[in-house]
């Protein structure tokens, strides 16, 4: 029987696995292993399927991936026979047939103990019933003289594994997780962790990936909750860190009273860190050597630069102005402008030649019909299409630069501005792209590789945005207002509310059904746009998916409510229910 302590040292690592690659993955634990025992660590603690990298998805169900993760946790346990800090870590361990999300206990040259994720999240951005199967509900695991609680990752989202753990003698709760960044993410984190540690009276150490997974970001942001729920420790959000923590242990229990205590952004910088990060990590993990972007002297792309130079530097990015006829001196200057604050490498390749050529190619199938959309859409397709060249040639990634307004209503062009590899801003309102733009201008994350100061240049912010497709064209022209276009699909998509209750809020009942019309048309548009960072709490693709062939509109009418009689089918099927 291990023998009780009074002292514990934990170290956490908040680290970026990059997914599948497991031989970088361990060799990641290893070395924070190494400065773990460096600092005296008793154990080190990694996060939620860390060998693997979080969310596999569907690489999970493969028995060569699940193989080699566990080949991997066991070279990891015969490290632990040094006599250096025991590890905690996780991976999917296949188990009589059942693949679990697994957290393993590595002590004394072997796997001491495994428990599984008893709450499978399926909500959102998550769909882990899809590939794992759910754990019993589990008892604490006994370690270094520590009976040590490890509920995972959505497994403190509610009461029952954690009072389990409580109940049946658990003295710190460890809580290893893959949780995703949205906007204000942070206390939604903070209330449910308080709440699991208000009922058991058990510190919790709340471990949080951090990098970019996709369409995911992991901000980290990991902290420690004493027994009374006070802040015991919080870590820097966005960055990797290995830190030390001690424990203590007193009359009412164990207490961490040593833990780094840093801040973190919060509000409109979180969501300007996390679009950084998330193009970095996507370019980085995908080895490309740098990016590649129309720089239009527009908002959106001057905001995407910006962000490009923040993640990767000014010689990985190469911004190039592609003008036709249309395109006015204002927007070549605020181009050029932008590009010299950001010190990239600018060029200018103007589309007259692609375009007419196109159209000739096009006139004899296009005799006798009025100019219109196809015509002004040929110059986003020959932008497009010059800039995938530019990639294919050199290898730089394109950046498409569209915003979440536009990919709303469709006002995008496929195989046109829609071209491109990753989209930063893919998540950002219109009106947020204009306020991050101010904010980075007085502002930059830590470790943004870009200058300090005026990024995008003052004219951007203050004209009116237009796609400059013909002449003297504005946005306005076809679409609300932003400030009014944007709270409209606030309340359709983020919020799935009904017309009528969008129109209370005081917005014209025939806009708001052809902001509607727009969003449900666009489906089709969104499932072949390019993946981008998530920052809202519904971000297209993963949080919200719609059929593209879709009749359906919404008439305006208010909230039905079901004719009196008409329900005895509810109290009919209770009747009819088979209990076994």
């Amino acid at each position: 029987m291990t023998t009780p302590i009074d002292r514990f040292r934990l170290a956490l690592a908040q680290l970026n696995p990059i997914m599948g690659d497991i031989a970088a993955n361990l060799a990641m634990a290893r070395k924070a292993r190494a400065e773990a025992a460096a600092m005296g660590a008793d154990v080190v603690m990694f996060t939620e399927l860390f060998l693997a990298g979080y969310p596999a998805e569907d690489l999970v169900l493969r028995p060569a991936f699940q193989d080699a993760c566990r080949r991997a946790c066991e070279d990891l346990a015969r490290d632990t026979a040094d006599g250096g800090p025991a590890v905690l870590v996780g991976l999917p361990w296949n188990e009589d047939g059942k693949v679990y999300n697994a957290y393993a206990a590595l002590d004394a040259g072997a796997v001491a103990a495994v428990r599984f994720k008893v709450d499978l999240p399926n909500y959102g951005v998550f769909d882990e019933k899809r590939v794992f199967a759910a754990g019993p509900l589990p008892g604490p695991v006994s370690l270094r003289g520590l009976r040590l609680g490890l509920p995972i990752c959505e497994d403190i989202w509610g009461e029952e594994v954690v009072e389990c753990l409580a109940e049946t003698g658990s003295e710190i709760l460890l809580v290893p997780n893959g949780s995703p960044y949205w906007h204000d993410k942070m206390l939604e984190r903070y209330n449910i962790a308080a709440a699991r540690v208000t009922e058991t009276g058990l510190p919790m150490a709340y471990l949080n990936q951090v990098g970019g997974q996709d369409e995911l970001v992991f901000d980290g942001a990991s902290f420690i909750l004493n027994g009374d729920a006070s802040l015991a420790g919080q870590f820097r959000a966005f960055a990797e860190t290995v830190a030390l923590t001690e424990w203590r242990r007193e009359p009412r229990g164990w207490r961490c009273v040593a833990a780094p205590r840093e801040l973190v952004e919060e509000g409109e910088q979180a969501d300007y860190a996390a679009c950084v990060l998330g193009l970095r990590d996507y370019v980085e993990k995908s080895g490309f050597p740098g990016v590649v972007l129309g720089l239009s002297g527009g908002i959106d792309s001057a905001l995407c630069a910006a962000m490009a130079v923040d993640a990767l530097g000014s010689e990985r990015v190469h911004c190039i102005m592609l003008p036709y006829r249309y395109t006015s001196s204002e927007s070549l200057n605020d181009a050029a402008a932008c590009a010299k604050a950001l010190n990239v490498r600018y060029d200018i390749l103007p589309i007259a030649s692609a375009v007419e050529g196109l159209e000739a190619a096009l006139a004899p199938l296009f005799a006798g019909t009025p100019r219109g959309v196809t015509e002004e859409n040929l110059q986003s397709r020959a932008r497009g299409t010059m800039l995938m060249s530019v990639s294919n040639k050199f290898g730089a990634m394109v950046v498409t630069t569209g915003n979440k307004s536009e990919m709303s209503t469709g006002y995008a062009t496929l195989y046109g501005d829609m071209n491109g590899g990753f989209n930063p801003i893919k998540d950002l309102y219109k009106t947020e792209v204009y306020r991050l733009s101010a904010l980075r201008n007085g502002w930059k994350p830590s470790g943004a590789l870009g200058p300090d100061g005026e990024v995008v240049p003052a004219n951007i912010l203050v004209k009116a945005p237009t796609a400059e497709l013909r002449e003297g064209q504005k946005d306005q022209d076809s679409l609300p207002p932003y400030d009014i276009l944007d709270d409209i699909l606030v309340g359709l998509v983020e919020e799935e509310r009904r017309v009528a209750e969008i129109v209370a809020r005081g917005h014209d009942e025939a806009t708001v059904k052809k902001v509607e019309r727009l969003l449900y048309l666009a489906e089709y548009k969104r499932r072949q746009s390019a993946p981008g960072v998530k920052v809202t709490r519904r971000n297209f693709g993963r949080d919200r998916r719609y059929p593209i062939v879709n009749h359906f509109r919404d008439t305006g009418a208010p909230a039905h409510v079901p004719e009196a009689g008409m329900d005895r089918a509810r109290g009919a099927a209770r009747a009819d229910a088979v209990d076994f």
